[in-house]
């Protein structure tokens, strides 16, 4: 017996070990405790150099996220140890072959472009300095040079003579005086060029009106910034608006449409000092290139499943959660592969082999969109060509994420990545299943970008009536844009044309294939 219990009853034993089990199972529990706390803050420190290699990325980096894989062509395995082979010496051959002498070889023309053959010419002929009384010409030299003139301002003015006919035969005369045309703003200042270069200013070029307003004053004009909102408000509402409601109606008519949202600060009255941040709901329609910008103060599930609940179709989405409670059961709901392939490219760092195995997976499925891109397939082409060769890879790769989900930690970045693609898959999948939709949503995230730009120069919204004209603006101009046609010119256009014309003809205003209304 322990010479430390010699003395010991047996009472005193058996409480000397219950006192010794009871620090024992304290012990045990601390270590556990201790054992979680050191995983939780193993994935802090995870998370965290997660986070600053992406700030460092974004800060430092390319933002491109085009994957070059570093494993050979055509190797998929996931080997996780390798094996050092020796490299053999590379056979040799004797490759002869025939070619001109340099002499023979044609010339390389060298030199600038010429200027485009669609620019004024404004012809300058220099005489030399000598008499030239007598002498025959015998040719000309021609040297061009492209020069350019800041845009200016300029005043049309109506004059409208005034005619008085013969008196009748009970003394009575007529004054005859020619009918001023339809202007943008009734008995305003402006005319449709210039309000159409404010409006291309702000919302194409990116321009604030404060510095629009000191171009103005470099040409000697003074416009108060309150003037220049007046105007823009008093066309938007309309003229724009009209438009805009009709462009709204034929986007929504449509089969299959593309969604996004982007954010937007807005002025508000009831909150001194701060801005509130908005939404701007963005729709692309791939098949007739239209876009559709509508604003709304949040970015809850209200906003689309208003503006869709009559909508039949097809809608591709980020899988943001306020789309799947449109509530509408005519709306065949799917998702977009470039947005679960930038879950693996912010991976790279924390699992390599797993992320560089799925983005090289993704990169053969982009491959077979360009091949079809390329040899301009029609939809029913397309479709086979994904039955033939996407959907094989595809069924690799959800094989695959089922296989993987369960190795890894859910709450790292290669575990969330897998998460994400595979809660989606089917939705992800859908595409090869359709000729008509793309593989991404990357066209309608193009047709956002004006918005970003815009961020940064305009920094925020008048009001929210002012974000929602904006969006009419910016629905308009995307789609000037997507159909490769000039916005100023167009909105000149419009802007006179419009005073004149029928609700049953302002289709034909519309930066639009005709056959897409």
């Amino acid at each position: 017996m322990n010479s430390a219990y010699e003395n010991f009853t047996r009472e005193e034993i058996i409480a000397e070990n219950i006192r010794q089990k009871k620090v024992i199972d304290e012990l045990t529990e601390k270590f556990s405790q201790a054992e979680k706390t050191n995983s939780e803050y193993q994935f802090k420190v995870l998370h965290l150099e997660t986070e600053l290699a992406q700030l460092k990325r974004m800060i430092f980096g390319s933002r491109s996220e085009r994957f070059v894989p570093a494993a050979i062509p055509g190797q998929t395995t996931l080997a996780l140890e390798t094996e050092i082979i020796e490299a053999k010496p590379p056979d040799t051959e004797t490759i002869t072959y025939t070619r001109k002498k340099k002499e023979d070889s044609q010339p390389i023309k060298r030199g600038r472009q010429p200027l485009p053959a669609h620019l004024e010419r404004i012809k300058i002929v220099i005489e030399p300095q000598e008499d030239i009384s007598g002498l025959k010409c015998i040719g000309e030299e021609i040297t061009e040079e492209m020069d350019y003139k800041p845009g200016k301002l300029f005043v049309n003015q109506y004059v409208r003579p005034k005619y008085v006919t013969p008196e009748t035969e009970d003394g009575s005369q007529k004054v005859l005086i020619g009918e001023l045309p339809s202007r943008p703003i009734e008995k305003g200042i402006p005319g449709p060029g210039l309000l159409a270069q404010i409006l291309i200013d702000k919302y194409a070029d990116h321009l604030p009106c404060y510095r629009q307003i000191q171009r103005y004053q470099r040409l000697g004009v003074n416009i108060a910034a309150s003037t220049i909102s007046e105007w823009i408000r008093m066309i938007t509402e309309s003229w724009i608006k009209p438009l805009y409601d009709l462009h709204r109606e034929i986007i929504l008519n449509h089969s299959y449409l593309q969604g996004d949202e982007t954010t937007i600060k807005v002025l508000d009255r009831n909150k001194k000092g701060k801005t509130h941040l908005g939404y701007y709901w963005v729709y692309h329609s791939p098949l007739t290139n239209m876009v559709l910008f509508e604003y709304q103060k949040g970015r809850g599930s209200e906003a689309p499943r208003e503006l869709l609940k009559d909508f039949k179709g097809r809608l591709q989405t980020d899988g943001y959660a306020a789309y799947e409670n449109l509530h509408n059961p005519d709306i065949t709901l799917f998702c977009c592969m470039a947005h679960a392939r930038r879950y693996f490219d912010q991976a790279l760092n924390n699992d390599k082999v797993r992320a560089e195995f799925m983005l090289k997976q993704i990169q053969e499925l982009y491959a077979i969109e360009s091949k079809a891109r390329k040899l301009n397939f029609t939809y029913e082409q397309r479709y086979e060509l994904r039955q033939k060769e996407s959907l094989p890879i595809l069924k690799d790769i959800e094989a695959w994420l089922k296989n993987n989900i369960i190795q890894v930690l859910p709450k790292s970045p290669i575990g969330q990545a897998i998460a994400y693609s595979l809660e989606r898959w089917n939705k992800l999948a859908y595409y090869a299943t359709d000729g008509e939709v793309e593989i991404d949503n990357n066209l309608v995230e193009n047709a956002i970008r004006p918005v970003a730009l815009g961020r940064k120069n305009y920094l925020f919204a008048g009001s929210h009536e002012a974000a929602q004209r904006a969006a009419m603006v910016y629905s308009l101009l995307a789609t000037c844009k997507k159909n490769n046609i000039e916005p100023y010119h167009w909105l000149r256009d419009v802007l006179t044309k419009i005073p004149d014309t029928k609700s049953s003809e302002l289709h034909s205003l519309l930066p639009i294939k005709q056959e897409c209304t």
